[in-house]
């Protein structure tokens, strides 16, 4: 029945296949809609436009989000449908689309209406809004999260497919994380902001929720183009998403810069959660995070406080009365502000990104909490700033340093309320941090009854202006030179073995242990753990350039007889070396070097100490 149907993208898709009816499907979505009973979802409903594309949606081939329902928060344009912002004094009627809702358009998606938010994209909580504050979609005690509250809560209910969001410090993560849905943040740039009301426009970007990581990662790929308009679009490309690799390096904060609030469930969920991670093969390093804590307090200070005043305008002078209080509260500090203040927060960002950046340089993810702990409609009721502070602790910092998130559910903590992690990455690396997402999703499909299907991503497949590189030692996954793979716009494709023909040696010479792979033909030899990465073929040449004799890049026969790139070693240098062909491994070699290191005797070292 449709009633039961998931409003998936597999759950769709299919329904389609079988003969169901797009406009049957928008009636549905309206139909629940109306079963929830919450005013405060949409500031604009569309439903008669909705019905109307979808009878002439025409045909589906080439359109993949085809037949689609969704819903755009309300700071950003569709044709024909009122922008308010959230602020009724400041409502226009699009005349075009923002240059990513035109891209869904294109695929085919259709457009519910407008969703509400914190006016002006200014809070975590979603209640600063002078329409129907939205009820959370798992708990009405707690805040929906801000500022994108209408677009979280309409996914988590289960009547749009999938949400368009906006996300400056946290507003694509945040409400995610309370509605228990995944929340993907794009790198800066990926998608355009063309049709976007500005909150702070060198940090904005518009973000995506829907149900799961595949989900998200699929509209994601249709929705990113370089935008020519858009003074802050860049031409950073959309790679696959596959598998993650099986080893990767995370930083977690360590106890004691690690804030929950006294939210013991968050803590106990958060390392659950990461301890999982450990068993999947992953490297976890805990770090002080006070670094990362010390930019997110700058989002409000100087610089970006008066950069949300300009993004208001004259408001704040011409007619103040129109703003919420809190609102108006947040940026009207901004009006005193001066070039100086804001030179000052310039510098200090590059300070603390300096001493981020060192740390990001020993790392692949960060992983975090998407938020401390969960605020109830009657905290923040009592205290509109603080709590919302609060809410900002894991987000707030992100786009100030250029990273890319995914909020993902994780299951539900040990009191039932939903568990969420957040994996942030690099600038570019978005499909590596969804891969690694989509390993601990789990839970509840937001605050319906729907089964959550297995996560299946596949290998995928070496992509048209990209070539197969495999490599045998440090630049594998987790290991120390895998960054020089990552900063070239490679990605992890799969894990593999050569064809038995090779030997395999630790060089003579070092630190650092290098690899030696030497072909010596069928029968004479073993099978060797690889990877292989794509590469982007504009950067091969210069990564090429980077390999130190005596290794260089030959051709390396799989164990399914497809040939790749990968590095081999020069015959002559294998003299001296130590033969470890039947490790077959270089992690098992390493692993191995280290067992045989003999360890201090730590109770003797206190007895001596003690002595002395």
């Amino acid at each position: 029945m449709i009633r039961e149907l998931p409003f998936t993208l597999a759950g769709l898709r299919q329904a389609y296949a079988e003969g169901l009816s797009v406009e049957a499907v928008i009636e549905e979505a309206f139909r629940r809609l109306e079963a929830i009973g919450d005013p405060g979802i949409f500031i604009h409903q569309a439903r008669e436009t909705a019905l109307a594309e979808a009878r002439s949606l025409g045909n589906p081939d080439s359109r993949p989000l085809w037949g689609i329902p969704y819903v755009a928060k309300d700071n950003i344009d569709v044709a024909g449908m009122p922008t308010t912002a959230a602020c009724p004094d400041f409502e226009y009627f699009a005349d075009s689309d923002a240059f990513v809702v035109g891209r869904l358009r294109q695929a085919g998606a259709i457009c519910l209406g407008k969703t509400n938010l914190d006016q002006f994209a200014t809070g975590l909580v979603g209640v600063r809004t002078p329409y129907p504050v939205p009820l959370n979609a798992v708990d009405p005690e707690i805040v929906p999260g801000g500022s994108s509250s209408g677009s979280a809560v309409a996914v988590a209910h289960g009547f749009a497919c999938f949400s368009l969001g906006t996300d400056t410090a946290g507003s694509g993560r945040v409400p995610a994380a309370l509605n228990g849905i995944v929340g993907l943040k794009p790198s800066l740039g990926v998608l355009s902001g063309s049709g976007l009301v500005p909150a702070c426009r060198t940090l904005d970007t518009i973000s995506i929720f829907a149900m799961t990581v595949a989900d998200a990662w699929a509209v994601f790929e249709t929705a990113a183009g370089y935008d020519s308009a858009d003074a802050y679009s860049r031409q950073l490309p959309v790679k696959q998403l596959s598998a993650s690799p099986g080893t990767v390096r995370i930083a977690v904060p360590d106890d004691a810069s690690l804030k929950t609030f006294g939210d013991m469930a968050q803590e106990d969920h958060f390392r659950a959660t990461i301890a999982s991670l450990r068993t999947q093969g992953a490297v976890v390093q805990e770090i002080d995070f006070q670094p990362f804590y010390d930019v997110a307090s700058l989002l409000y200070e100087g610089a970006w406080v008066a950069e949300r005043t300009a993004a208001v305008g004259n408001r704040l002078i011409d007619a103040p009365q129109t703003l919420h209080p809190t609102t108006r509260a947040i940026i009207e500090p901004g009006l005193s502000l001066t070039a100086v203040d804001a030179f000052r927060g310039l510098y200090k960002l590059q300070d603390l990104r300096r001493v981020c950046d060192e740390i990001l340089a020993e790392t692949d993810f960060l992983c975090v909490p998407t938020i401390p702990t969960f605020v109830s409609v009657e905290e923040i009721t009592t205290d509109p700033v603080g709590p919302n502070s609060g809410l900002g602790t894991y987000t707030n910092f992100v786009n100030l340093l250029d990273l890319c998130g995914i909020a993902v559910p994780t299951g539900l903590r040990q009191d039932g309320r939903p568990g969420s992690l957040t994996v942030l990455a690099r600038c570019g690396q978005d499909a590596a941090a969804a891969a690694l997402a989509a390993t601990v999703e789990a839970g509840p499909l937001g605050a319906t009854t729907w089964a959550r299907q297995k996560s299946t991503m596949t290998t995928s497949e070496i992509a048209a202006g990209e070539i197969a590189v495999a490599v045998c030692g440090a630049h594998m996954s987790g290991l120390p030179l895998n960054k020089e793979l990552i900063s070239h716009g490679a990605r992890f494709v799969k894990s593999s073995k050569t064809a038995p023909e090779y030997r395999f040696f630790a060089l003579a010479g070092g630190p650092p242990k290098r690899p030696g792979l030497v072909q010596v033909g069928a029968g004479s030899g073993g099978s060797i753990n690889v990877e292989v990465w794509a590469m982007p073929l504009e950067t091969f040449g210069s990564f090429m350039t980077g390999i130190p004799a005596p290794l260089c890049i030959g051709t390396v026969k799989l164990e399914n007889g497809t040939d790749v790139k990968g590095f081999l070693c020069e015959g002559h240098a294998v003299e001296g070396a130590v033969e470890i062909t039947e490790l077959s491994s270089w992690r098992t070699y390493l692993a191995s070097v280290v067992a045989s290191v003999p360890q201090p005797d730590v109770s003797d070292e206190k007895l001596t100490a003690h002595a002395s």
